[in-house]
């Protein structure tokens, strides 16, 4: 007789296909036919000048703006529903009461994108292009946080705060950069190791310079008035592939924890 495979292992199958769906996409890097019109037009500084509002816009956060953010969530409730879906979980040892915490984190996701949408399509119809990295930056932390708060992370320490950087590095790379970052990634996940010459302030940059290119032609169109709305918009198409990497991350990291656990009884 074959034996049924755990809740746990049935979930874990299913996010590495999830996962080999999304690094598949990521292969090469394809440029629309509006990237190649702009790519005419773009100021050759302003690859810089993203790079700066982007570091400027993380160390600024990371230093004393993660208070701010946490104003716009119901941190305490997004902890005590995670508290009762890991209870639930404990009891049932299912799949369905697994699928739990990843719909509470993909539903956050889903109203965070639609928040960006709006909010870069606003400042783009006014032609606010640079201006709009410090809250589209703060967007993606947020969303970040609640999904590590579904999962029963918190987001402070220098180990977690790597760990959100590398995602949204990897998130918006392609190719070999990109799967380089994701064994980085899935390293920290198995090992939750800090490399001891890990220097945050680098880490930064790497991951403000993988926006900043991801970005660079987009957030030049959004500085037009009217039609920056165009550009605007695709705050809200990052921010969806952002969060849907850091979902399945999150998510991984949760499982292998759950698997461990198992072992260890």
């Amino acid at each position: 007789m074959f034996q049924r495979k755990s809740p746990v292992v049935e979930e874990l199958e299913k996010l590495k296909r999830k996962e080999q769906k999304f690094l598949k996409k990521r292969e090469e890097q394809k440029d629309s036919f509006l990237n190649q019109k702009l790519a005419e037009k773009v100021p050759y500084k302003l690859q810089g000048t993203l790079d700066k509002a982007f570091v400027k816009a993380f160390g600024m956060i990371f230093e004393k703006g993660t208070d701010i953010i946490e104003k716009t969530y119901k941190k305490e409730e997004i902890q005590n529903t995670y508290t009762i879906n890991e209870y639930a979980n404990e009891v049932r040892h299912d799949r369905k009461s697994l699928k739990e915490f990843g719909k509470k984190a993909e539903s956050s996701g889903i109203v965070n994108t639609l928040l960006s949408g709006v909010t870069g399509i606003g400042m783009g119809i006014v032609g606010v292009g640079l201006p709009d990295i410090p809250v589209f930056t703060g967007m993606i932390l947020k969303s970040i946080y609640e999904i590590a708060l579904n999962y029963g992370y918190e987001y402070e320490t220098e180990g977690e705060r790597r760990f959100i950087l590398l995602i949204i590095q990897g998130a918006v790379l392609y190719g070999d950069e990109m799967l380089k970052i994701d064994r980085i990634i899935d390293d920290y996940i198995l090992n939750l190791e800090v490399p001891e010459d890990y220097d945050e302030r680098k880490q930064i940059e790497f991951t403000a310079s993988g926006l900043s290119k991801e970005l660079l032609y987009m957030k030049f169109l959004q500085g037009i008035p009217v039609v920056g709305a165009v550009g605007g918009a695709y705050d809200m198409l990052y921010l969806k592939q952002i969060t849907e990497y850091a979902n399945l991350k999150y998510k991984k990291r949760f499982l292998l924890k759950k698997m461990r656990k198992k072992l260890e009884i």
